[in-house]
């Protein structure tokens, strides 16, 4: 069984320890690629310096996340667009709203959403999105520049079955986490993950973070790649599925979305 993680913060400094390790449990554990994300300058460069060291398992994604939003400037845009044309970046983000944290407030979020919506109509360049607790302003951004845009995955969903209608009717994929093992906050998953087509289905850990609570437990509490196979067993329960087959068709969904070689 093949599995491909689309979304893991390999760059967090909780895998230098033993990264090399962790990347063996990876694939053992069945998977054959790892997106790494890439969610600020650092994390975007980390993500692309870890995909050089280990070509086709590790690509890399480039983005601002929302909560770094403030920090958007001329220099940033130039390093981001800089960033789209290596070879090893699959995808633009992470980026998009974040109304929970606030980090960043809420005018610049939106200034720094739409600066790279626009970087990814020009690179042609899939996007990794990100939204919690906003989904009236992303739906609306995201709507307005929706035909220009190749693929979109809007990952870690966690919201309401009418916001998932809302991103498939503009044809996004969505991307599934840990959070779906935990019956205490996502339970609505259960139900919610039954409405996305066999072809806009997606998994990811967001190592470190999202533990799935099906997992053993561990003195780390973190979680990493090796833990997909969790995440595998809930959705493909979930919807009545044979946990091969979701892999199967998840890993193929994988590869189109990024423009993975088949090897």
């Amino acid at each position: 069984m093949s599995l491909i993680d689309i979304g893991a913060n390999l760059a967090h400094d909780s895998f230098d320890a033993d990264f090399a390790a962790m990347l063996a449990r990876a694939r053992a554990a069945g998977l054959s690629r790892i997106i790494v994300t890439g969610s600020s300058r650092d994390s975007t460069q980390r993500a692309i310096t870890l995909s050089r060291e280990h070509p086709g398992f590790l690509h890399a994604t480039a983005g601002l996340h929302p909560h770094h939003a403030s920090e958007w400037n001329e220099e940033l845009a130039a390093f981001f667009a800089e960033a789209a044309l290596a070879p090893e970046v699959c995808a633009l983000g992470e980026c998009g709203l974040d109304y929970f944290r606030n980090y960043s407030p809420h005018e610049d979020q939106r200034r720094a959403f739409a600066a790279q919506l626009k970087l990814a109509v020009d690179s042609g360049k899939p996007l990794f999105l990100h939204q919690r607790d906003a989904h009236a302003d992303f739906h609306a951004m995201l709507r307005e520049h929706r035909a220009q845009l190749g693929a979109v995955v809007v990952h870690c969903f966690t919201d309401t079955r009418e916001a998932l209608q809302d991103y498939l009717a503009l044809d996004c994929h969505i991307g599934i986490t840990g959070w779906i093992c935990d019956e205490r906050r996502g339970r609505h998953l259960l139900e919610a993950v039954r409405d996305i087509p066999d072809a806009r289905l997606l998994l990811e850990t967001d190592a470190p973070y999202l533990l799935p609570r099906t997992a053993p437990k561990s003195a780390s509490r973190r979680n990493e790649p090796a833990l997909l196979p969790y995440v595998l067993r809930a959705v493909a329960q979930a919807r009545g599925q044979d946990e091969e087959q979701v892999a199967r068709f998840t890993s193929a969904n994988a590869r189109v979305f990024f423009a993975l070689p088949e090897n």
